[in-house]
C-alpha cells in the first residue's frame, strides 16, 4: 500500500515515500500526510534533522499519481493545488535541516519537493526535472522554483521540452549539491543532515525563515497562476486524456 514511512535513528528522521511499484508517485492522501508528518517532526524534540527519500532504487518520487489525475475535473484543481501549497510550505517552514536523498527519478511535483529541501544528494543514475508538459499539464509552480535555481534560459528549455537532466548536469547547475556512489546516497544524506543539525540552531532556523520569506511571495503568485492555467487545461481535458493513455499503456 502506498504510504509514507518514518524511521528515526540518533536524532535523524528518515521520511520515505513508499510506492515503489509506481516509482513512488504520490497521491493526494500521501501529500496531505507529508505535511502532517513534516510538522510533527518539526515539533519533535528528539528529531534534529530530516532526510526525505524514496523506497527502492528506481525513484525518489515520479510526481503525481496519474491514476488520480485521469479522473480530475476543473473543479478538483483548487483543492489539489491547496494541498501542494501546504506541503511545500511545510518543507520551507521546517526549522530543522531537510535533506533530499535522491535515489532515482525525481520528476514533477517530486522534483519540486526536492528543490524545496535545503540540500540534495544524488547518484549518477538519477534523472531530475519537470516533464509536466508531456502530460498535458502546464508547468507553473515548477517553473518558478526552477527559475530561482538556474535562471531564465535553462528554465525555459526544461519547462518547454519536459526533458529530465542527468545528475551531473543538475549538479553543474547547482541544483544537486553532491553526486556520490548509489549505495552512499542515503548514508551521505544522513551524515550531512547530522552535520547541519550540529550548527547553532537559532542561527540556522532564522536563516531558513529568511529563505522562506524570500521565496514565498513568488511561490504564492505562482500557485495563483497555476490555478488559472490548470483550470483551463483540465477544463479542456488534455491532462486527463494523456493520463488515461499512460495508464492504459501501463496496464497492457
Amino acid at each position: 500500500m502506498a504510504q509514507l514511512d518514518i524511521a528515526k535513528n540518533d536524532g535523524i528522521a528518515i521520511l520515505t515515500i513508499n510506492n515503489p511499484a509506481a516509482m513512488n508517485a504520490w497521491t493526494q492522501a500521501m501529500q496531505r500526510d507529508m505535511k502532517v508528518k513534516l510538522d510533527e517532526l518539526d515539533r519533535d524534540p528528539e528529531v534534529e534533522a530530516i532526510v526525505l527519500t524514496g523506497a527502492g532504487d528506481r525513484a525518489f518520487c515520479a510526481g503525481q499519481d496519474l491514476n488520480e489525475v485521469a479522473d480530475f475535473t476543473a473543479s478538483d484543481v483548487g483543492e489539489w493545488l491547496d494541498t501542494f501549497y501546504e506541503v511545500y510550505d511545510a518543507v520551507l517552514s521546517n526549522s530543522k535541516p531537510v535533506i533530499a536523498a535522491l535515489n532515482g527519478v525525481t520528476a514533477g511535483s517530486g522534483y519540486q519537493l526536492s528543490l524545496l529541501c535545503d540540500v540534495r544528494i544524488a547518484h549518477a543514475g538519477v534523472r531530475i526535472g519537470q516533464p509536466e508538459v508531456k502530460s498535458g499539464i502546464p508547468s507553473i509552480t515548477g517553473m518558478y522554483l526552477t527559475w530561482q535555481s538556474v535562471g531564465y534560459s535553462k528554465t525555459a528549455e526544461m519547462m518547454l521540452t519536459g526533458e529530465l537532466l542527468t545528475a551531473e548536469a543538475a549538479a553543474a547547475l547547482g541544483m544537486i549539491a553532491e553526486v556520490v556512489p548509489e549505495d552512499q546516497v542515503l548514508s551521505r544524506s544522513v551524515e550531512l543532515a547530522r552535520s547541519l543539525a550540529n550548527l547553532p540552531k537559532q542561527a540556522f532556523a532564522l536563516t531558513k525563515q529568511r529563505v522562506r520569506a524570500t521565496l514565498m511571495p513568488g511561490l504564492t503568485e505562482a500557485f495563483a497562476a497555476a490555478l488559472e492555467a490548470d483550470k483551463q487545461a483540465y477544463g479542456d481535458g488534455e491532462p486527463q486524456r494523456t493520463a488515461h493513455s499512460f495508464v492504459a499503456k501501463k496496464s497492457n
